[in-house]
């Protein structure tokens, strides 16, 4: 047995139940984290490849047994999941069992201060989960005020994003992750004690860009539809209204679920083979798992299975 993930895994019997794995099934973890869901799939038989950008992470996989076998039952990509197809190409697959996707920034990169992060513990200014590349800092200590505030507004759906963006400008340069949420809860007038901090909107939107999330679930979620094979199952945890509703419209759209204009007109159909069925109902968090982890609480899970249709050619944004 590899070593205990130290973090608690989301949704973790709900994620298993909807893969189903067996002996013998090839399950991609197209984010590996600290490896909950993976260890679990691991204990019923399936070989799992596994993907995480952070190099901490993998050099923590490293360290399990599995990935020592011959063959390896655990084989780790340090990419991007939305790089799934070629990675497993390069390894000889072209079809997998299931795909499991739990989206956004783990607890391990959050408990680090170093890493950025979070507003609650003081670091650098940081927040790139690859290690790699632009840093929060660099962004907001560049960028023009108006960039910032479409960043702040689109992907933080924060309402005064104008005023926190002047906020920002006018303070620059930010360093710490303790200077930029000053910075926001000054602009956004935070009284302590309110239920929720006002700069929880602004990190997850500069952490959200920084990373590119939306761009890296749109095409992780394509990648998974061309290597499912038919009955292949796919599950994605999300955990805020942005990532659930790109999964959302996605398996609406794959599933060939077309709204009508009007009650009045015939059924419409869609334009091309459904190619996910058995869409489940939108899963969330029991109170007994909320109560051994509170965060937990935003979490969303929609699974749904691979049909025998060819994956959705899409052209190029």
């Amino acid at each position: 047995m590899s070593p205990p993930a130290p973090h608690i895994p989301v949704l973790l019997d709900e994620v298993i139940a909807a893969l189903a794995p067996e002996p013998g099934a090839v399950i991609v973890d197209a984010t590996f984290g600290a490896g909950g869901y993976t260890r679990r799939l691991l204990d019923a038989g399936a070989s799992v490849h596994a993907f995480d950008r952070d190099p901490d992470a993998i050099r923590a996989g490293q360290e399990w047994p599995e990935t020592r076998e011959d063959p390896p039952r655990l084989v780790l990509h340090p990419r991007q999941f939305s790089e799934m197809v070629d990675a497993l190409g390069e390894a000889g697959l072209a079809h997998v069992d299931g795909v499991v996707m739990d989206i956004g920034v783990s607890s391990m990169q959050l408990d680090q201060a170093q890493r950025g992060f979070a507003f609650s513990l003081d670091g650098p200014l940081d927040m790139r989960m690859a290690q790699q590349g632009e840093s929060a800092a660099e962004f907001l200590n560049t960028a023009p005020e108006s960039t910032i505030a479409d960043v702040l507004y689109q992907y933080g759906e924060e309402r005064q994003s104008r005023r926190v963006a002047r906020a920002i400008v006018a303070a620059r340069p930010l360093e710490t992750t303790g200077q930029l949420a000053q910075v926001v809860r000054k602009a956004l007038g935070y009284r302590p004690g309110a239920p929720k901090d006002p700069a929880t909107r602004s990190f997850q939107a500069i952490r959200i860009h920084v990373n590119a999330e939306l761009d890296e679930l749109n095409a992780g979620l394509a990648a998974a539809e061309r290597l499912l094979r038919p009955g292949g199952r796919l599950a994605v945890v999300s955990f805020h209204s942005l990532e659930d509703r790109i999964v959302k419209q996605f398996l609406r759209d794959a599933s060939g679920a077309v709204a009508n204009a009007s009650r009045h007109m015939p059924q419409a159909r869609p334009a091309a083979a459904p190619t996910f069925d058995h869409v489940a109902k939108a899963l969330r968090p029991s109170d007994a798992e909320l109560a051994r982890n509170p965060r937990a609480r935003s979490a969303t899970l929609r699974a749904a299975v691979r049909s025998p249709a060819p994956f959705r050619e899409r052209r190029a944004a």
